[in-house]
């Protein structure tokens, strides 16, 4: 693991990566104390103000302080992306451990619902689910998890399969140890880099996702301060005020691009046909 991280940190690209991410989660941790205001407080004396002086970063048409919103936005991108993952990993990881451990019959008609679900983008599938049971943030973790699910099944299975017919899990059998101790002890513990790695690059789909569902009215409802709402609300003034829209998008632009510089990373650091030694 020493060896790996120091693999991982050596490249000066997934270090600036990691640097924008833990910047953005840190704003979003300290949000209630580092934001000068109040994310919903209106002043519509002072609305469309634009950055500089008491708003650093403007105010938008209802005179709400944008760099506020942006801190408290943050918390809703990264509460919902890392619960959707997390979601993700856990059941897509499981039924792709199964499929692959179990075989045969089960393991064509998982992978066959994986492939139907595989087939609809990944917005699409998120609007589909969303539109279905409302916009609330349960449910916005629910629709990306579920994009998500079939990935992290694939990912787990194929090393599962590979690693059902090494020589310490024909030992731990012969032994006599339980299916579920030969697949969380033995078996998990060898695929989680793999695992791992997809969930740093689909964390920023999640984003993305998250921010696209917003954008388009279905993420959490307002006045609770999003990346994509505030984007969409900036639009109908983007002539006049053009940084509404430009700040938040830019929000998601830095964190997008804080992750996939890490995932990117981290499979350099694990996949050995990519590694320069």
């Amino acid at each position: 693991m020493k060896a790996l991280l120091a693999k991982v940190w050596a490249n000066p690209m997934t270090f600036l990566g990691a640097l924008l991410c833990l910047a953005i989660v840190l704003a979003a941790v300290l949000a209630p104390w580092i934001a000068p205001y109040d994310p919903a407080d209106q002043d519509i004396i002072s609305r469309l103000q634009p950055p500089g002086g008491a708003y650093p970063f403007g105010t938008d048409q209802f005179g709400r302080d944008i760099l506020s919103r942006l801190l408290w936005g943050a918390r809703i991108s990264l509460t919902v992306s890392l619960g959707a993952i997390a979601v993700a990993v856990v059941i897509g990881g499981t039924i792709g451990m199964l499929a692959g451990y179990i075989g045969g019959t089960f393991d064509l008609l998982v992978m066959q619902v994986m492939d139907v679900l595989l087939s609809f983008p990944s917005l699409i599938l998120g609007l589909i689910v969303v539109a279905l049971l409302g916009p609330d943030l349960i449910n916005l973790v629910v629709a990306i998890a579920l994009t998500a699910i079939a990935p992290f099944a694939r990912v787990a299975r194929a090393p599962t399969m590979a690693l059902k017919e090494r020589a310490f899990v024909e030992a731990g059998r012969a032994l006599g140890f339980s299916h579920p101790r030969i697949l969380f002890r033995h078996i998990l513990p060898n695929i989680m880099s793999e695992v791992m790695v997809m969930a740093s690059l689909w964390m920023a789909t999640a984003v993305r996702v998250e921010a696209s569902l917003s954008f388009i009215g279905l993420g959490v409802k307002p006045p609770t301060a999003t990346w994509g709402g505030m984007t969409r609300d900036g639009f109908e003034n983007i002539l006049d005020a053009p940084w509404l829209a430009i700040l938040p998008g830019l929000a998601i632009l830095l964190l997008v691009l804080g992750l996939n510089m890490v995932g990117d990373g981290l499979r350099d650091a694990t996949d050995p046909r990519l590694r320069q030694e």
